[in-house]
């Protein structure tokens, strides 16, 4: 059983936890850390989602990232998910993009600047099957095409407009 803080909008910790695929009470949030990986050379890192995933099944993912487990910061959870989906060793420090609030989810984004060989990223069973590197402006293209995740897209619009 998979369990989260709950925070406040404001993303002030509340009292008690959420349970992964639980309802969340209104009012109640829960943290979603993503981490955006862009290679010393430039170019992004797209990690195709499994074919038996529910949501998005086979479709591309501009991050690694997930839910905060309880007692866990945005920058850890960030941190283990990088490594759980891609095999890359988070650097010292990642930049904090942005934070997002969307329905119950409070979106944590950070970019990961690795100059990790391209070839030694590893897959996560059940999570991803496939990767990809795209040079900046063939990442901004693919990222407003049906195989990327358009919730994903949405949040990043800000920082696309900046390559």
């Amino acid at each position: 059983m998979e369990q989260w803080d709950a925070y406040d909008q404001s993303g002030d910790k509340l009292p008690g936890y959420l349970v992964r695929d639980q309802p969340i009470p209104q009012g109640c949030y829960h943290l979603v850390a993503e981490v955006l990986v862009r290679h010393t050379d430039g170019s992004y890192l797209l990690m195709q989602r499994s074919l038996k995933k529910k949501m998005e099944a086979g479709k591309f993912e501009a991050s690694a990232g997930g839910s905060a487990l309880q007692g866990e910061s945005a920058i850890a959870a960030a941190t283990r998910e990088l490594q759980e989906e891609t095999g890359i060793t988070a650097p010292q420090a990642m930049t904090e993009l942005f934070r997002t609030v969307d329905k119950n989810t409070i979106y944590v984004q950070f970019l990961c600047i690795t100059d990790q060989a391209k070839r030694d990223i590893r897959l996560q069973a059940g999570e991803t099957c496939a990767f990809r590197w795209l040079k900046a402006q063939d990442f901004k293209a693919f990222m407003n095409s049906d195989q990327a995740i358009l919730s994903q897209v949405d949040r990043l619009k800000g920082y696309l407009n900046t390559l």
